[in-house]
């Protein structure tokens, strides 16, 4: 199992739990910033995972694949299902931000006015 995986799938559940609202707001202030920056979080965490998987795949790519080799590729169904029991990226960014793990910084707009 990859570093990233073993990060991003440590004690996280695979299924959706409601979260306090207040929980999200309390962070910036303002729960619309909170979920901008959860989801741009979650984007980051995305292309890293799909890299990854992407990666290990290239090492079964072959391009004179016929259907028999194609279907009888086990270690790559199983690659390709580990990924998909991976917690999705959105609940791992949430988690994340609410155990303080992001770093953010916001722009002064407010210096030039």
């Amino acid at each position: 199992m990859s570093k990233l995986r073993r990060q991003l799938s440590a004690n996280t559940l695979n299924t959706v739990e409601t979260k306090n609202l207040l929980d999200i707001k309390s962070r910036t202030g303002n729960l619309y910033e909170s979920i901008a920056i959860i989801g741009k979080r979650a984007n980051q965490i995305n292309i890293a995972i799909k890299e990854e998987l992407h990666n290990k795949l290239e090492e079964f790519a072959s391009h004179t694949d016929s259907l028999e080799e194609i279907h009888e590729n086990k270690e790559q169904i199983e690659i390709s299902k580990a990924y998909e029991k991976m917690p999705n990226p959105a609940i791992l960014a949430t988690q994340e931000f609410l155990e303080e793990k992001i770093y953010y910084r916001k722009n002064d707009d407010d210096l030039f006015r």
